[in-house]
């Protein structure tokens, strides 16, 4: 069982597709950073001082009455609470993945039609010279007019 671990995770395959998660998750956390740290805070400026992860709804009291500063102080005291400012930054976080990959994919299958060369098909029908109907390369009568073919 262990020898058929190793050969299926020693497939080249497996490994690449082990490194891509590893690279993505990766990408993922230098994305949330950029989100977070970096786009966040001056459209919060723009909008007033305003911190979109410290937006939230609350849905239901906890046991210490509120207003609460935060999510964190709200879940702190145990109430039930709609984190929407942290869905906006995770819905950015995502937008901004998607269109990288969406890159990535589009200069792969670019790079990949003009790299990698075409093989040439070869045709499995031909015309018929006397009534025009697709016929199997190999025939030598046509079944449609009895014509011999060459």
């Amino acid at each position: 069982m262990f020898k058929d671990f190793f050969k299926f995770a020693m497939r080249g395959n497996a490994l690449d597709m082990a490194v891509g998660v590893v690279i993505g998750a990766a990408f993922g956390t230098i994305v949330s950073s950029l989100v977070n740290d970096v786009l966040m805070p001056p459209l919060g400026l723009l909008l007033g001082g305003l911190d979109f992860s410290s937006l939230f709804l609350v849905l239901k009291e906890g046991t210490v009455p509120g207003p609460y500063a935060t999510p964190v102080a709200a879940k702190a005291a145990g109430a039930v609470t709609l984190n929407y400012g942290l869905f906006a930054n995770a819905a950015v976080s995502f937008f901004i993945i998607a269109f990288a990959v969406f890159w990535v994919v589009k200069g792969y299958n670019n790079a990949a039609d003009r790299l990698i060369p075409k093989e040439d098909v070869a045709p499995t029908t031909k015309t018929c010279p006397e009534c025009c109907t697709q016929i199997p390369v190999d025939a030598r009568r046509c079944p449609a007019c009895t014509s011999t073919l060459n």
